[in-house]
Order: structure tokens, then sequence, then C-alpha cells
């Protein structure tokens, strides 16, 4: 039988379906010639109470045109209401960064995060390796333990879900308290490797 926490996890899975879906972002980035990937907690089946979509979208150039183009069709939807745009073509990770708010039908507010990235440039395909190999180690007691700490941690609490799965597969935190602990013993600037 499937925990609380299992089975709330896959409501909110499907609800990501159906934006996407209704979004038809991937065919939208597509039209470019874009490549799309799922990354992040919904890619992990560990989506929780946070409402948060992530892509990363692979394209030959960061061309500021056809990126817009791209976003425009998408805030055309009448549930999209807001966007925000970050040039990061010129750091290290060299990328376009866009989060649009799509109000879904139970008037809940998603962030999708879709993450422009150069081919061939430093990050690409790194965060699909990441979500690989912690598929790959994670097990159904540990996924389980992370939906429940994601769970219990406080709406005004910021946690990032790497810190989660970091702590729980690689050094078997199993409450909230010891979550804590950890987080005090780990500090992170940036970009956290798995």
């Amino acid at each position: 039988m499937k925990s609380n926490y299992i089975l709330q996890s896959e409501i909110q899975l499907q609800k990501v379906r159906k934006i996407i879906q209704s979004l038809n972002i991937v065919k939208v980035w597509e039209n470019i010639g874009a490549t799309v990937n799922q990354v992040g907690s919904v890619k992990l089946g560990l989506l929780a109470k946070h409402r948060d979509i992530d892509f990363h979208i692979y394209t030959d150039e960061l061309n500021t045109k056809e990126s817009f183009d791209v976003i425009a069709a998408l805030c055309a939807h009448p549930r999209v209401k807001k966007c925000e745009f970050n040039n990061l073509a010129d750091t290290e990770e060299n990328c376009f960064e866009w989060h649009i708010w799509y109000k879904d039908e139970q008037n809940d507010l998603w962030q999708i995060d879709m993450i422009q990235i150069k081919r061939g440039t430093q990050y690409d395909g790194y965060f699909e390796n990441v979500a690989t190999q912690i598929l790959s180690q994670m097990t159904p007691v540990q996924k389980e333990t992370i939906l429940k700490l994601k769970y219990e941690t406080p709406d005004n609490t910021k946690i990032s879900g790497i810190e989660y799965y970091k702590a729980v597969i690689q050094d078997n935190v199993q409450t909230y308290e010891e979550l804590l602990n950890w987080r005090k013993k780990h500090s992170y600037a940036g970009i956290i490797e798995w």
C-alpha cells in the first residue's frame, strides 16, 4: 500500500502533466530546434507541496529573439500570469533563465523554470546525469523519507531539492530535525554537486 506522501506526490505529478500538455511546452520549444528535458523533482518523482516544474532546454545558440518568441507563445496562454527573464549567456552557466507562473483550475500558482542552455557548454546534460545517478541510488524507503521531509518543511523555509537528496541518500538523514542539523554542517554556495 502506498503511503500518504507518495499518493500526494502522485496527485501533484498528475497536475504537472496537465499543465505541460495545456501549454504544449515541449512542442513550442522544439519548433525552434530545441531539445527539451524534464529535470528536478518532477523528473525524480519527488514533487511535494512546492509547485515547481523544471526544464532544461538545449539549443545550438542563445538567440534572444527566438527565445522571446517561444516565451511569447507560452505567455499567450490565459493561465500564464507572470514571466521573468535572466540573461546569463556571458557567465559560466551560458544560459537564459525563463520563469513563468501558471494558475491552475484550483487557482494554485505553479512556477515553471525553463533554463535554455547552449549545447556543448559546461552544464550540457549535467543535471540530467545527476538525476540518473539519484534515481539509480534512491531506494523506495528513501523516496518516502524525502517526500516526508519536503512536506514537513515549513512553507517559509527554502531548502533546495538536492539538499534533501544528499542528506537522505548519502547521509541517511531521517527526520526534519536531523535535516536542519545536516544543513548546519553542509553549507553551499552556487550549484550543489552530487
